[in-house]
Formats: structure tokens, C-alpha cells, sequence
């Protein structure tokens, strides 16, 4: 295991901050309550995938090329103004990360963290070189932009260990296209289902999410896309008179008809199930086909 590897799973059982990491969080949350409108864009819901990796790319990039008109030494002007959109593209890519860390697991909060004062870090460096190059003092600049490239390589290392090593960010529903053939399966009995409260059930390798109101059966993967957490054990609610579950870890609602996301944090929809109810009573599901 190389050393960047070993520090950084380090920090996820680094307890020294716990208590101000949740409080932060939790003000974060409450400054943004579940289910809001700035809440669900900042996640990304609307286009189906996480806000904040596209605009730290976007911000990154403009850093990265900030460096390389440095290098050239290209028009000032041209370094000034790439550096100043990376500047204000940080703005939207904090809000949308902080979003979406306050409602992580603590051991990723505790790495998210130190990703975002490291972030800040490289942001404060960023600015100053903004102000130098502005004041005329370019060498200054180009010294404080460098210290921030190393900062945000170190931020973008730990938003990659978050993302890939930690999973905060790919969903973690079932791939039921891989792990469930097409066609129909025999699933239960629809009178071994109580009425109007969900309930797990085993299909193969995957657990579902199975509700029943009468005749009528709703099937849906039961690992929540955000973090797993099992839907069988949340709430039901209506919304926009269209039936929902809401995930009991961190409040991700789905509308039962098809898993769709109906408000965040997950911006993955819920893998969803057809359902067939013979005349003997017998449930049958398939994959729902997109």
C-alpha cells in the first residue's frame, strides 16, 4: 500500500473533529432542509447525476490551464482571466459539495473534511494570486498559483479516494440488469404480504422492496441508491399525489411507480420491478425495461 493510500485511510478513523464535523453538518441540513428545491439542485437531481464533480472539473480545468499560460508565458490577461472563472466556479462547486457531504457516513465525512479545507486552502492561494497579478506583482502570482495547483491536486486525491475507495457519489442500488435475467420470477404469495406496509423479500442475489395495497403490488430494489439504506424500512408518503418512499439514512424519496427520484440526496433512480399477479395468487416480477 503506498503511503498517500495509508495517510488517507488514516483520516477516516481520525475521531478529533467528530464533534464539529457533525455539528457542521447537521447546520447544513438545517440550513437546507430535505426535500427543498436548492437542496435537490445542489445534489444534481434534476440532471440525474451529482453536481459537484462536473463543476470541480470545470474549476480545476481553469486552474490547470492557469499553470500552462504561466509556463508559455502567455497575455497576462488571459492567465488573469482563466484564473478569475476557476475563482468563481469555486463558489457553486463548494455549495454543491458541502451539499452533498453533510449527508455521508462520518468516516467519509471525516476525509471530506479535510478535502475541503485543503480546497480552501488552494482557494485562498488562488485569490492572492489573483490580487498580486491585479497589483502588477506577476512573479508573486505565479508563485501563489503554483502553491495552489499542488493544494488542489492534494483536494482532487482525496475527492478521488471519497469517490472511488469510499463510494460517496456512484449509486448503490442493485444492478438488477446484471444480477436478475429478464423475464419473469415467481417472488411470493400475495396473501403472505401484509397490506399497506413494505416489506423485504429475496430475489436471487438481490433484496427487494415489496408493497401492497390490496391486489395491487409496487416492487422496487430495497438498497437505497444514495448509501444503501434499506427502503423497506422507511417512510410512505404522498407526493404531488403520486405514492413515495422516503429512505430512512438520509431522506431520498422515490415515487414507487417507477423508483424515480423525487427529491435527493440520491440522484439515481431506484432500479423498479413490473409485477404480475397470477390467478392463484402468486407474485411475479421482471425488471422493468427503461
Amino acid at each position: 500500500m503506498t503511503l498517500p493510500v495509508k495517510v488517507t485511510e488514516r483520516l477516516e478513523h481520525v475521531r478529533a473533529g467528530d464533534h464539529m464535523i457533525t455539528r457542521l453538518a447537521k447546520t447544513v441540513r438545517r440550513r437546507l432542509p430535505l426535500g427543498s428545491r436548492t437542496r435537490d439542485l445542489l445534489h444534481g437531481v434534476p440532471t440525474g447525476h451529482p453536481l459537484h464533480p462536473p463543476l470541480a472539473t470545470v474549476t480545476l480545468g481553469c486552474w490547470t490551464a492557469t499553470a500552462v499560460l504561466d509556463v508559455i508565458d502567455a497575455d497576462p490577461r488571459a492567465s488573469q482571466a482563466v484564473l478569475a472563472t476557476g475563482i468563481a466556479g469555486a463558489i457553486p462547486t463548494a455549495a454543491a459539495g458541502i451539499t452533498d457531504w453533510s449527508v455521508l457516513h462520518l468516516g467519509q465525512q471525516r476525509v471530506g473534511f479535510v478535502h475541503a479545507l485543503v480546497n480552501l486552502t488552494a482557494l485562498g492561494l488562488y485569490s492572492g494570486s489573483l490580487l498580486a497579478r491585479l497589483a502588477g506583482n506577476h512573479r508573486a502570482g505565479r508563485a501563489l498559483a503554483f502553491a495552489g495547483l499542488g493544494a488542489a491536486g492534494v483536494g482532487g486525491y482525496l475527492g478521488g479516494h471519497l469517490a472511488y475507495r469510499m463510494a460517496a457519489g456512484p449509486t448503490h442500488a442493485e444492478t438488477t440488469t446484471h444480477l436478475v435475467p429478464l423475464g419473469w420470477h415467481d417472488l411470493c404469495r400475495l396473501w403472505d404480504l401484509p397490506d399497506g406496509r413494505p416489506v423485504p423479500r429475496r430475489l436471487g442475489y438481490i433484496q427487494l422492496f415489496v408493497l401492497r395495497h390490496g391486489a395491487q403490488v409496487k416492487v422496487l430494489a430495497d438498497r437505497c441508491s444514495h448509501l444503501a439504506g434499506p427502503l423497506h424500512q422507511g417512510r410512505l408518503k404522498l407526493e404531488n399525489n403520486e405514492a413515495c418512499v422516503v429512505c430512512p439514512w438520509h431522506g431520498s424519496t422515490f415515487r414507487l411507480e417507477d423508483g424515480a427520484v423525487v427529491h435527493g440526496p440520491a440522484t439515481s433512480p431506484q432500479p423498479s420491478f413490473e409485477v404480475n399477479v397470477r390467478g392463484d395468487g402468486l407474485v411475479q416480477v421482471r425488471p422493468r425495461q427503461v
